[in-house]
């Protein structure tokens, strides 16, 4: 019987699954105990994690029966893929299980966010009234602009036009643009320039590191909202609240960060009176994008080693 390792969390009816097909090695902490996890995953033809593990060069190594590890979520910049290539070892995302998750995250940031909520929530709570100190505006005939148009920034253009959003986007690495007929793609720079609110759906590479910076930001005319749902380190984040302090964008929303958890000297930039939201990476996590995550690669886990 083949060995699968799980060194983060899993919900109960996958594992319940799992076992049934294979022998089990389940630890939803084992990722912050990299020696013992190099030492076991010698031992294992299968390795199930998230995003805290790190499955560097240095622990494939030693892993000379790895066939198959499975990300429970989209993002592969904690797994060296070229490494993993080069050994014949399948990886495994859930591509498309979180989709709708991440989708209203950036559906409602966009509201809030555009009519001011975040400042108004904290001078009401304060006991002040600011109800004609601070205008608010409304989402329809607004501008989105989308860096990156993949599975889930399709399903954001989709869920938007029923908002009154005009759609534009940019992805270069989309060959086929002739199906999207509601949707204009464009240049980054047309990006930068005519969006109202800016939502970034791209991987963490060379080229898309600090994507988001004080050049770019400097470009962005309608002072947008920027979302960003990717990854951290495409958002250089001092320079977007420079920019938001010195009215450069309308606002952020950023659910991922450089430093996770957060560290102080960002922390210590934000204040209640700024149109922001901060959330600790839950875009994707939902009870419902869960469980498909989990059975998604449970099953896949399954069909992999029974063919």
């Amino acid at each position: 019987m083949n060995k699968i390792l799980i060194t983060e969390f899993i919900n109960e009816n996958s594992l319940k699954n799992l076992k049934k097909n294979f022998e089990v090695h389940y630890d939803e902490k084992l990722y912050n105990h990299n020696e013992k996890l190099i030492k076991l995953i010698k031992n294992f033809d299968g390795l199930i994690v998230r995003n805290k593990t790190n499955v560097a060069r240095n622990l494939l190594n030693g892993a000379d029966n790895l066939k198959f590890i499975g990300r429970l979520g989209v993002g592969l910049d904690n797994i060296d893929t070229d490494y993993c290539t080069n050994k014949k070892i399948h990886v495994q995302p859930a591509t498309g299980m979180n989709a709708d998750s991440v989708v209203e995250y950036v559906v409602s940031s966009s509201l809030s966010l555009i009519k001011n909520i975040p400042i108004f929530n904290n001078g009401t709570t304060k006991g002040e009234w600011p109800r004609t100190k601070i205008k608010s505006e409304e989402i329809n005939g607004k501008t989105l602009g989308l860096i990156g148009y993949g599975s889930i920034g399709k399903k954001v253009s989709k869920y938007c036009l029923n908002l009154g959003l005009d759609i534009i986007a940019h992805d270069p690495y989309l060959k086929d643009q002739t199906n999207e007929k509601n949707v204009k793609f464009v240049e980054l720079s047309q990006i930068y320039e005519i969006s109202d609110i800016i939502s970034l759906h791209l991987p963490l590479t060379d080229q898309t590191k600090n994507l988001i910076n004080k050049v770019s930001l400097s470009k962005m005319k309608q002072k947008p909202i920027i979302i960003n749902t990717s990854r951290g380190s495409i958002v250089n984040e001092n320079d977007l609240i420079d920019a938001y302090k010195n009215n450069l964008i309308s606002g952020f929303a950023l659910d991922v960060f450089e430093n996770e958890p957060i560290k102080d000297s960002l922390y210590n930039k934000i204040s209640g009176d700024m149109n922001c939201i901060l959330t600790p990476h839950i875009s994707g996590i939902t009870t419902q994008s869960n469980e498909r995550v989990c059975n998604f690669i449970a099953n896949k886990a399954i069909e992999f080693f029974k063919t």
